[in-house]
């Protein structure tokens, strides 16, 4: 069947709309618990991006769970065994949680057979590595390559039926109940699919998240400008990098195929200067690691830059009978820590339990569920998303408090142990304890004020107490709305 063969004349058990990272986890966990499933992508030929290329270990247990692990494989993915923080010329290797730290992963019945929740062995990805080293692993990847292995996962579905066209509208009855989908599919002009439930998985810049309600809208307060370096060596092999410092902001590197390496810059506006390559010079360049600056300067000269916004919106209840929305279209963080896969492939493996195996024509059963699903995802997306904005508030440091607290944080992970272990399970998706992550923002709080009263000496004793009280007040500002907009709203 060709992608435009799409039957019209059935009601599907459900529409999903878009074919990025989540949309193809949705059908093919659908239609392997037996629904008829359509797939629906404005274009399927693979996509440039630089978006979603480092997937954290939580992301990587969640492809387990659904039996599509094996899309990392055969892409010249690179393995990714923790982070290097860099900050003023000091470093810390903060490598990734051991297996036996966290808790065992759920399979779900139906998705996983014949080995397919566990990898291959390809040039890059080795199975001994993945499946029998005492650490969990993450991985970094071309973005569109992986994106096809994907796709190429849910066409051999055959409960899936993949259709090209261009979603124009969402279809709903007399009662606003969703009912379908109005997809303009070339060569046969705009055609209306019908099914019991419509899954919104189009992504950061979806068109139909306000389908869920009018003020569903994200945020967008700053920018990472990205380019790409090649043949370059970074400091500790299979790790991402975080280059902080008093003086510029969070810089981020990690390579993503033999020979090619992602820079990111952080920019703190959401409208980046028109004249980038003379703000790397002055404002990135000067704070990065020698080992890179060679293949930096290759790549300003080519001057092939990339702006991404960086958006931020919390998560709505699906409260609207016959639509689901799922994955960036439902809520988004700061990119800063790559939790945004890992969010979004966990939240389907959660809905998947939750109504895989439901009726979907029983469409007041399904939406009891998903009301549910909101409040049981909370846990884990408050960690990852709350950790996102918090550490970015520190990282771009813009008052004297926020670089008090940005040095803390850094002090704090060099003292090593659960200073390290604790916070880094966060990071990676493997603790989904909000009260936890509290408690450990909270301690890095009160370390970088010990670090001020230590710094002023017996007689500046006085001026700490009131620069620690400070310092204390910027933390709860940073930390407690984002927490409680996530886990209370």
């Amino acid at each position: 069947m060709s992608l435009t063969d799409a039957d019209n004349k059935i009601t599907y058990d459900a529409i999903v709309i878009g074919a990025g990272v989540i949309g193809p986890c949705v059908a093919t966990g659908l239609a392997r618990k037996g629904k008829k499933v359509l797939i629906v992508e404005r274009e399927w030929t693979q996509p440039d991006r630089i978006v979603g290329e480092l997937m954290q270990p939580g992301g990587v247990r969640a492809l387990r769970s659904l039996g599509m692990v094996q899309s990392i494989n055969n892409i010249d993915a690179q393995p990714v065994t923790g982070y290097t923080v860099m900050f003023n010329g000091e470093k810390v290797d903060i490598p990734y949680p051991y297996k036996s730290d966290v808790a065992p992963l759920v399979k779900i019945d139906g998705l996983v057979h014949d080995g397919n929740d566990q990898v291959v062995d390809d040039e890059y990805i080795k199975r001994k590595d993945f499946e029998d080293d005492e650490r969990e692993r993450g991985v970094a990847f071309v973005h569109g390559r992986f994106l096809n292995n994907l796709r190429e996962i849910v066409k051999k579905e055959p409960n899936v039926t993949c259709l090209q066209g261009d979603c124009i509208e969402i279809l709903k009855s007399g009662n606003n109940e969703v009912i379908g989908a109005k997809v303009d599919v070339p060569n046969r002009g705009v055609v209306d699919f019908k099914a019991h439930i419509t899954f919104i998985c189009d992504g950061i810049f979806s068109h139909f998240r306000k389908e869920l309600h009018p003020e569903h809208v994200p945020t967008v307060n700053s920018s990472f400008v990205g380019m790409a370096l090649y043949d370059t060596k970074l400091p500790t092999d299979h790790h991402g990098h975080v280059i902080l410092g008093d003086n510029h902001m969070p810089i981020i590197v990690y390579q993503i195929s033999p020979n090619e390496t992602r820079i990111l810059c952080a920019y703190n506006s959401a409208k980046v200067t028109k004249d980038i390559k003379s703000w790397m010079l002055k404002d990135v360049k000067p704070y990065l690691p020698k080992e890179i600056s060679k293949a930096f300067d290759s790549a300003l000269e080519t001057g092939k830059f990339r702006v991404m916004p960086n958006s931020y919106l919390p998560a709505r209840q699906n409260d609207v009978i016959g639509l689901c929305v799922v994955g960036d279209a439902l809520n988004m963080r700061h990119p800063l820590t790559g939790g945004g896969m890992t969010v979004g492939l966990n939240d389907v493996v959660l809905l998947l339990r939750k109504i895989g195996d439901l009726d979907f024509s029983d469409r007041a059963t399904v939406l009891d569920e998903l009301l549910d699903f909101h409040y049981d995802k909370k846990s884990y997306n408050t960690v990852i998303n709350v950790l996102s904005v918090a550490l970015y508030s520190l990282f771009a440091a813009d008052s004297d408090n926020l670089r008090a607290l940005q040095k803390g944080c850094f002090k704090y992970f060099q003292r090593g142990g659960d200073c390290i272990n604790i916070p880094i399970q966060f990071l990676s998706g493997l603790l989904p304890s909000p009260f936890q992550l509290t408690k450990v923002f909270f301690a890095v709080a009160i370390y970088s004020i010990y670090l001020r009263i230590e710094e002023r000496g017996f007689l500046g004793f006085p001026m700490a107490l009131i620069e620690g009280f400070m310092i204390l007040l910027t933390a709860i500002k940073v930390f407690t709305p984002f927490f409680l907009g996530e886990f209370m709203g």
